[in-house]
């Protein structure tokens, strides 16, 4: 994201503090603020970054080119982020004490080894302001639907404006270069969404006749796709807006009869299936849950049958880390889940089923790539934002989230695998 606030500009950021009490409310920790100043101080030398002041004042000389953190609210932003740490540092920038001309280049030199952030030895210092999630966050059966209603439920018309005419919210797959970079334009993303969908299909062997169950709905691209291939199409689905948009998108592609979109939690899956497919929804099960997840894989597949999951991932020693911390993303964008490790869904999978991973393809640059380009959509599209009802922070918010991931993409610090799963391993 890049702005459009010259270096002397403050932003003035309206904040509602009902809707957005944390982001309203500027915390007083003096001590907490000044251990961050020092961090910053630290973070900018080692990774390179030019921190201006208000008035384009740096404190310290940085390098041709560095990505730059501008702070509008400096006392602001050290103490939100002395009291909140991560938390803090997102909060600070949806009220506007900070911006970047190149929001992506700063959260991408952030993101590289964020464990060498903090000095080691300090660790313990995460103590301080490292919070666990809310029990009522925990998508038990009763959390789940309001969970899910808190992003996937926020508009049709607002996911429509970034996503292209596929309104897949899922990475897609391009072509590849002689260096096997992803070839990502605008223009291409519906058939990089159809190149996914269309090779996770063909991982789970869907085609004429096939019983298939999708697990996460989405707005109904896969079952379109699938039922056009002659498979007969179970999806379900906890999101209201996806549901009825799902629903009348197959209906008007003369599809109804071949798939059907239920109102239904993974766990109360019912019936046998010759493929299940489930596209980005394990990062929305949260750990807890992930042997019941599996568990109704198995349950409702039928002998000889197949599994192929779309995933966010991460290396294991990180999700370990993070998996009891409470962070900005879940607080304010995906309430209730862990983005898993492959080996932890190996390792669920092997402990509570039959079923084993046969095969297991990442591509994670080709996230970043379909991150950059709703990205660029959704800033370019921020009057509409705003038209929908969606305030300044929102807007603000959504940025970030945007940004953050395709920084996390970038670095290496997450991934997306497509991955098989068989009863046993069997893959004939």
């Amino acid at each position: 994201m890049t702005t459009t606030l010259p270096p002397t500009a403050t932003p003035t950021t309206p904040v509602d503090p009902a809707r957005w009490p944390d982001v309203a409310r500027v915390p007083h920790a003096p001590l907490r603020a000044a251990v961050a100043a020092c961090l910053l101080r630290r973070v900018a030398s080692r990774r390179g970054l030019r921190v201006e002041l208000p008035g384009g004042r740096t404190p310290r000389p940085a390098p041709p080119g560095a990505p730059v953190l501008r702070l509008h609210r400096p006392r602001a932003f050290l103490h939100r982020v002395g009291a909140g740490g991560l938390i803090g540092f997102g909060e600070s920038y949806q009220a506007g004490d900070w911006d970047s001309p190149d929001l992506v280049a700063l959260l991408t030199g952030l993101a590289a080894a964020p464990q060498t952030l903090v000095p080691a030895g300090t660790q313990w210092l995460r103590r301080l302001y490292v919070q666990k999630p809310p029990d009522d966050e925990l998508s038990t059966p009763g959390n789940a639907r309001r969970n899910i209603h808190r992003h996937y439920d926020l508009s049709n018309d607002l996911f429509a404006l970034f996503l292209d005419p596929t309104m897949t919210y899922s990475s897609a797959l391009f072509p590849t270069g002689r260096a096997h970079e992803p070839l990502a334009t605008r223009d291409g993303l519906p058939a990089a969404q159809h190149r996914k969908i269309d090779r996770l299909l063909d991982l789970a062997r869907v085609g004429p006749g096939t019983r298939l169950l999708e697990i996460g709905t989405g707005w109904g691209e896969l079952a379109l796709r699938a039922a056009a291939r002659g498979a007969r199409v179970v999806s379900l689905t906890l999101s209201g807006e996806q549901l009825a948009l799902a629903r009348r998108r197959i209906a008007d592609a003369g599809q109804a009869d071949r798939a059907q979109v239920r109102l239904c939690d993974y766990r109360a899956a019912e019936g046998r299936y010759d493929a299940v497919v489930s596209v980005e929804m394990i990062e929305a099960v949260g750990r807890p849950f992930w042997p019941d997840y599996f568990a109704t894989l198995d349950r409702v597949l039928a002998p000889g049958g197949r599994v192929a999951l779309q995933a966010i991932t991460m290396s294991h020693d990180r999700m370990l880390a993070s998996s009891r911390t409470y962070t900005w993303i879940l607080k304010y964008v995906f309430p209730g889940g862990l983005i898993p490790s492959l080996r932890a869904i190996e390792e669920a999978a092997t402990r509570h089923t039959r079923l084993r991973t046969v095969r297991s393809d990442a591509y994670g640059p080709h996230y970043a790539e379909t991150l950059r380009l709703w990205r660029e959509r959704f800033t370019e599209r921020s009057p509409q934002v705003a038209a929908l009802g969606f305030d300044e922070v929102f807007r603000r918010t959504w940025e970030l989230y945007l940004a953050y991931s395709e920084a996390g993409f970038r670095t290496g610090y997450l991934d997306v695998h497509q991955i098989l799963l068989t009863r046993d391993g069997v893959t004939a």
